[in-house]
């Protein structure tokens, strides 16, 4: 996307995903998205295993930077990435190890590790798989490469990693330690016993807050992208955090709201709730706002279950609001779980009722239903309150989107009308916070609001039991 008209000042947000890397241009002012580009994320085979590239997006950065007209009138970088990944230097800088979390090596010392984690009610971080906690991967290095663990010095989050390489100064950040780490204790601000005891907690780069400007850019830097040498490095977040924060300028303080972003998962935030409610055997967890404080979440696998449910020809296809009522009526229903990703009922195999007689625009308001009850859930689950702001794919999805407005009666359901929760984060982080426009979501007529939630009824009584 380009210009069409002179960029005075504009912000660079590094948006460092699992699957993609997006550089976005945006001016500081209007908030309007200049430039984006983007490339892939990749793993790169090692001696450790599967490696973050973090070379390979440093190239990219370089190369990106310095060929953008923009270049020159940015006054801020500003890097968000995902979680459950961190850097570890040795007393030179040079990187040790970078891991990618989804190595099924880590699950070699699962065992060992469950049993030296603080309690969930602690740390509110469930026992993931693979290296999803941070901590197990860091265990994993303990136990298997010992001699290069000595020689780690430092350990930096993932976003202020980037931080680092752009301003030399070392950080690690509260939104990025409480997100499913088992490192960091939300409640208290401070590292768990596991990492005191593993002598990991002192090799943590001092913690800052995520607006925190670090420096001025590296000088390296500024020479070979052609940025100006004054060009701040803010400290950067966790990207769900950053997801949470993104509709929050404007609102009224302490007012209660939550916050559903949706794709391959949806993620359901919501803070001010009594942390007792998380339960870690319902993939229930806490991450961190932009204060230290714990935001109550709960999720599950929604964009894959999707297109398990509506089947892979019927789902491209529009959710047609006309098809919200004799689906309810129809009383077919699907019954988690329909992938073995996260979420509540992973492990317990779905089921269809009655969904055979479906045509296409059928089966796609069967899943859109379906994805609509999961949320209702969560939301009950967590006690969540307020506003509830909707971001991402299921935002396109008028059956979703009526479904959930319609069961929550006491609560304004709002969507967003585009992609850019990273943008708006980004801009409040470099101190140039912009009102993110969200629309409100009218609930269907009374007859279908009637219909559905009877329907809920009768779903909510299939569901599979859940315990220990």
């Amino acid at each position: 996307m380009s210009a069409t008209r002179r960029l005075e000042y504009g912000v660079a947000i590094l948006d460092v995903r699992k699957k993609h890397t997006r550089l976005l241009i945006v001016d500081a002012a209007s908030g309007e998205l200049v430039r984006q580009l983007e490339r892939p994320s990749e793993s790169l085979a090692g001696d450790l295993g599967p490696q973050l590239d973090v070379l390979g997006i440093e190239d990219w950065l370089h190369l990106r930077l310095a060929s953008m007209p923009e270049r020159a009138r940015l006054i801020a970088v500003v890097p968000i990435a995902h979680g459950a990944a961190a850097v570890l230097l040795d007393r030179s800088g040079t990187v040790l190890a970078a891991l990618d979390y989804d190595n099924p090596a880590f699950d070699e010392v699962a065992d060992q590790y469950r049993a030296l984690r603080d309690d969930f009610s602690a740390t509110y971080s469930p026992f993931l798989n693979h290296g999803r906690n941070l901590g197990r991967q860091l265990y994993w290095l303990h136990a298997r490469f010992p001699e290069l663990m000595k020689r780690c010095h430092q350990i930096l989050t993932y976003p202020q990693y980037w931080a680092w390489r752009l301003s030399g100064v070392a950080a690690c950040e509260w939104t990025s330690l409480g997100c499913h780490t088992d490192l960091w204790l939300p409640s208290e601000r401070k590292p768990s016993q596991l990492a005191i005891n593993h002598g990991w907690a002192e090799r943590l780069a001092p913690v800052r807050s995520a607006s925190e400007t670090l420096g001025a850019l590296r000088s390296e830097w500024a020479r070979l992208s052609g940025l100006d040498p004054a060009c701040r490095v803010i400290c950067g977040m966790h990207d769900a955090s950053a997801g949470y924060l993104a509709p929050t300028h404007g609102r009224t303080p302490g007012k209660p709201f939550v916050s559903i972003s949706s794709g391959n998962w949806t993620v359901v935030m919501a803070g001010g709730i009594d942390l007792t409610r998380l339960v870690e055997y319902r993939d229930m967890l806490a991450n961190v706002d932009i204060a230290g404080q714990a935001v109550g979440t709960a999720r599950f696998a929604s964009g894959r279950e999707y297109r398990v449910i509506t089947g892979a020809e019927a789902a491209a296809l529009p959710a047609d609001e006309a098809a919200l009522l004799p689906l309810l009526r129809s009383k077919a229903m699907a019954i988690p779980c329909f992938v073995n990703r996260g979420g509540a009922y992973a492990g317990r195999p779905g089921k269809l009722i009655g969904a055979d007689a479906l045509n296409a625009a059928g089966r796609v308001a069967l899943a859109s239903v379906y994805v609509a009850l999961m949320t209702d859930l969560l939301l009950d689950w967590l006690d969540a309150k307020g506003d509830i702001l909707l971001d991402g794919a299921l935002c396109d999805n008028a059956i979703y989107i009526k479904a959930l407005a319609s069961l929550r009666p006491q609560q304004e359901v709002k969507r967003s009308d585009d992609r850019h929760a990273i943008l708006y984060a980004g801009l409040h982080l470099a101190g140039y916070p912009v009102k993110r426009p969200m629309l409100r979501v009218t609930p269907a007529p009374a007859e279908t609001v009637d219909a559905l939630r009877d329907y809920r009824r009768m779903w909510r009584r299939q569901l599979p039991r859940i315990s220990l």
